[in-house]
């Protein structure tokens, strides 16, 4: 009698050990950056560290991305639930077949820079300038500049991601990321002007949280949850960002305190992540304004066509537009 109690006793505390696994059972999510760990990646390693997507139920790798990869392909193959991506980027991808959507907007502002010498005092001026950019910035920003300041193509030269030829150059400007290449130049001795286009009016968001349309309707609550945790990780790392340094570091080890810190600084100075409409609507807020912005701009542009694709395809407001997680 007393071992078949004793039996009895075992079978529920392991029926109730299972339970308890399922019950805390962790959705494995990968979210893939836009590049190699960075500051600016800085609030999705924070939830991480944290353990903040873990209170939400969700097991989180952050990936890195780089310049050999294509992020927006690998989402599309399932390699990815999630990637950091931007506004043009999206309405692009529906162009080509892939239904990506932005469910939220780490950045209010892209940190895209134009930098020239001390001598050019307004973005105007640089028409008169070679301009090193990349590829992409043909599809993205530099039609917008063509429009709103009459740079012409003639005047780019193609950008190797190498400052030297800039600083051996005075006539030379060049494209950049607003914590990196400044940092770099000044740090090497040189004087320079920075213009962030953005608050020149370029409209897009940046550092987006892009999922397929397709994983938003079969599991509507894992996206909300990793909405709702990155978003706490942003606001948890500006105010101690020690955490997600470490987690940066340590899948990046060529990144450095200083260079972490001096991404922080210009974020924060320049209202990166919580100027905008996130000043009062929260951190990771999506308009629908804002959105019809970067529309427009595509349009006039000839940069999407609007018989092809529609104005709400490749956004929604419905995972941040009520969290008001401000700053």
């Amino acid at each position: 009698m007393f071992a078949r109690k004793t039996m009895t006793k075992a079978a529920l505390a392991l029926a109730v050990a299972g339970c308890s696994a399922l019950s805390f059972a962790q959705t494995k999510v990968t979210y893939l950056t836009n590049w190699y760990a960075q500051a600016e990646h800085g609030g999705f390693y924070q939830a991480v560290a944290e353990g903040i997507y873990k209170k939400y139920g969700l097991d989180v790798t952050v990936r890195m991305g780089g310049p050999q990869v294509n992020a927006l392909q690998l989402l599309a193959a399932g390699q990815a639930d999630f990637y950091m991506g931007y506004d043009i980027q999206s309405y692009k991808a529906w162009e080509q077949g892939i239904q990506a959507v932005n469910v939220a907007a780490a950045f209010q502002k892209d940190p895209q820079v134009v930098i020239a010498h001390d001598d050019v005092k307004s973005f105007g001026d640089l028409k008169d300038r070679t301009l090193l950019i990349s590829s992409a910035a043909h599809t993205a920003w530099y039609p917008w500049a063509k429009a709103k300041y009459g740079f012409t193509d003639a005047q780019t030269r193609p950008y190797t991601f190498n400052v030297q030829p800039f600083m051996a150059d005075k006539k030379l400007a060049q494209q950049g990321y607003l914590s990196s290449e400044p940092y770099a130049i000044t740090q090497a001795g040189g004087k320079i002007n920075v213009f962030l286009m953005a608050d020149l009016g370029y409209p897009p968001y940046s550092t987006t949280i892009t999922t397929l349309k397709k994983t938003i309707d079969s599991n509507p609550k894992m996206v909300a949850d990793f909405v709702k945790a990155s978003i706490e990780g942003w606001a948890s790392y500006l105010k101690n960002p020690a955490p997600g340094n470490a987690l940066i570091i340590k899948d990046n080890p060529n990144m450095t305190a200083d260079k972490l810190a001096n991404g922080l600084k210009v974020m924060k100075e320049n209202g990166i992540v919580t100027g905008g409409d996130a000043a009062k609507m929260g951190i990771g807020i999506i308009t629908e304004a804002r959105m019809k912005q970067t529309w427009d701009m595509m349009v006039a542009n000839k940069l999407i066509d609007p018989t092809k694709v529609k104005f709400n395809d490749a956004w929604t407001d419905r995972f941040v537009k009520d969290l008001k997680i401000l700053p």
